[in-house]
């Protein structure tokens, strides 16, 4: 019988996805050989068909759905593992847009079981950068009906109703199943999503191929999934305070905290039935385990500390910003 490998703070080789709207601030980003026309880099994925491979120790091409089926709670927690049998709950990515990506919506838990036999999505973005004029859409600025929906796409007014964001960096935005929203050209962000890949198209500002095909929509199966009331949820007001947790978004999904340090900091998950993700956004750390072997964390790249692991410690090598997420 194989012994078990002793788990510590994992990190996975980066799942690059081109797309015609992608650009070439990803490779930079991550320090990558360059390339462009890369949309989307998923960080860490249980989505069947994309599952993450370990990039570090001695679990190194390893494959994140084998480790959960051989470690269990001890990697993702035990209230996850009854929540979500041995799928990873999770899908960090980031997303470079250099041009608008189609609007859109995701159906909730219950609309996506129903159809899909999956979780719904629910996501936040983070704005890593943004061209000096960006925008993003994200929920209404007015309340519409399901039949003035249709009726608005069909006569492509739709935008109108449509609550548009200004965007700068640090910007955070959170986006329950159900609330439309679209990101837009000049716009490079972190996402933090359930797992799930469903995704209703809306509208695609009528765009065609270079076959002159339109694009598919599902304007029917989004009539039902939309949220068409008007909120002020979608963009988040957050206080940042240097050497301490500052949560930004917390839902039954995920919990998200901002870490800004330039001092050591002890972080103690001897209370969390979690496992906990870490995305450097910029600068880079070393994290330590209480074994004392170390973790390098550079910007760009993302680590899965697992459940088992009751403390790190995060010692900047120079002023760096952390994304803290766990369930």
């Amino acid at each position: 019988m194989e012994t078990l490998k002793k788990l510590y703070p994992l990190k996975f080789r980066p799942i690059l996805k081109s797309a015609i709207w992608g650009g070439e601030r990803i490779s930079e980003y991550k320090h990558l050989p360059a390339a462009s026309g890369i949309g989307e880099s998923w960080e860490i994925s249980g989505v069947p068909g994309n599952v993450s491979i370990v990039s570090n120790g001695e679990l190194t091409g390893k494959s994140l759905d084998k480790l959960i089926q051989k470690y269990g709670a001890s990697l993702i927690g035990n209230e996850n593992i009854e929540r979500f049998g041995e799928n990873f709950p999770l899908l960090i990515k980031f997303i470079d847009a250099s041009d608008d990506l189609s609007i859109q919506v995701h159906p909730d838990d219950e609309l996506a079981e129903k159809r899909h036999q999956c979780k719904g999505k629910t996501e936040m973005w983070y704005v890593l950068d943004a061209e000096p004029d960006a925008t993003l859409y994200a929920g209404f600025k007015q309340q519409i009906t399901p039949d003035e929906y249709v009726e608005r796409v069909n006569n492509d007014t739709f935008t109108d109703v449509l609550a548009l964001h200004s965007i700068q960096k640090g910007d955070v935005f959170f986006l329950p199943a159900g609330d439309v929203h679209a990101i837009r050209k000049g716009t490079f962000i972190a996402e933090i999503q359930q797992t799930s890949d469903i995704t209703y198209r809306i509208y695609d500002y009528n765009r065609r191929d270079a076959q002159g095909n339109a694009r598919q929509l599902h304007m029917q199966e989004a009539k039902d999934a939309i949220n068409y009331t008007v909120s002020d949820r979608n963009r988040i007001n957050y206080v940042e305070e240097r050497n301490a947790p500052n949560e930004i978004v917390s839902c039954p999904y995920f919990t998200t905290s901002m870490l800004h340090l330039d001092e050591d900091m002890q972080l103690d998950y001897s209370e969390l039935d979690s496992f906990v993700v870490l995305i450097c956004l910029e600068g880079s750390c070393k994290l330590e385990s209480i074994d004392g072997s170390i973790t390098l964390l550079n910007q760009g790249e993302t680590v899965l500390i697992p459940a088992c692991v009751d403390t790190v410690a995060v010692l900047p090598m120079n002023e760096v910003r952390l994304l803290e997420t766990f369930v």
